[in-house]
């Protein structure tokens, strides 16, 4: 894509958009009518044509997509500056956008970083959920951190460049940077939130955090650019997702989003069905519709 790379190319260009804020990035949300426009996580979808897919979500009233651009996902990588377009063609004819685009990208040494970021430069789509860190249990944690802080700076610094935004999502599990929050915040201590921001997820916060998750919650609050919301429940001491509102994921975090001066778009994932199946897609569907209403009903947002 030579225009995209002479573009990079120019110094004063790229001075220009390293200076893009969230308030710029979100000015071409879509048509919802409140400050947190509502996608869905398209993962169960990946057997639905895009048109489909866009005509289904429209009708049961989203306003984006959280497409998945990585290995078996919506997007083929290696096919983005092909496809991508495609399928933002298709959701603007329903009147939706690709909010975000979730990809394996976790830093500047990806092979497909620069088809998939540069292509969705192009097309004015300005996040994307970053691949997750997990910690080597055999190395110490300090100097850990600290390697992610070098190489998440460098894929920052050419996020503001090309004027997208990198998040990182929080993942429960031993395994994860990020599940405790704390250790992502130490990471992203000197990294503008506007190049490399959190997308934060209360199911994971809340598995990880127990009673203690407001705490993390007011921590990484500022640098918090997008929102997951799914539900889960504890059985036989293994957590089990389930229906929005159906778990354990508390109203108090809602109450706090509303009381916040948060003004960022909400993914709502539906996790509780197997996404392999496609004959089941029918039933995610269903399911998708019912979620949003519940999420619409906590947020107090008029459907």
């Amino acid at each position: 894509m030579p225009n995209r790379r002479d573009f990079l190319a120019g110094s004063l260009a790229a001075a220009s958009l390293a200076s893009l804020s969230t308030r710029s990035l979100l000015a071409a949300e879509p048509k919802a009518d409140h400050r947190w426009p509502i996608c869905v996580f398209t993962k169960p979808l990946n057997s639905m044509s895009f048109d489909d897919m866009a005509s289904a979500l429209a009708e049961a009233g989203y306003d984006g997509v959280e497409a998945t651009v990585r290995k078996g996902g919506n997007v083929a990588p290696a096919e983005a500056a092909e496809k991508l377009p495609e399928m933002q063609k298709a959701m603007q004819k329903h009147g939706l956008e690709i909010t975000l685009i979730t990809t394996d990208i976790g830093d500047m040494d990806d092979s497909h970083r620069a088809t998939v970021l540069e292509t969705a430069a192009d097309l004015g789509i300005s996040r994307f959920r970053m691949r997750y860190g997990k910690y080597d249990h055999q190395q110490p944690i300090a100097s850990q951190l600290d390697h992610w802080k070098q190489r998440f700076g460098k894929l920052a610094d050419y996020c503001g460049k090309l004027g997208v935004q990198a998040l990182y999502q929080n993942h429960a599990g031993e395994n994860y940077l990020g599940a405790s929050l704390w250790d992502l915040d130490r990471v992203l201590t000197d990294i503008a939130p506007d190049h490399m921001g959190v997308v934060y997820d209360i199911r994971h916060a809340q598995v990880e955090g127990g009673m203690s998750w407001p705490v993390t919650w007011r921590m990484i609050q500022p640098r918090v650019r997008m929102l997951y919301v799914k539900d889960y429940q504890w059985v036989d001491g293994r957590v089990e997702n389930v229906p929005l509102g159906d778990g354990l994921v508390s109203q108090r975090f809602f109450d706090a989003v509303k009381a916040s001066d948060l003004n960022c778009p909400i993914s709502l994932h539906e996790e509780y069905l197997d996404h392999r199946d496609p004959a089941l897609v029918p039933q995610h569907l269903e399911a998708m519709t019912t979620d949003l209403k519940t999420l619409q009903q906590r947020l107090g947002i008029n459907s």
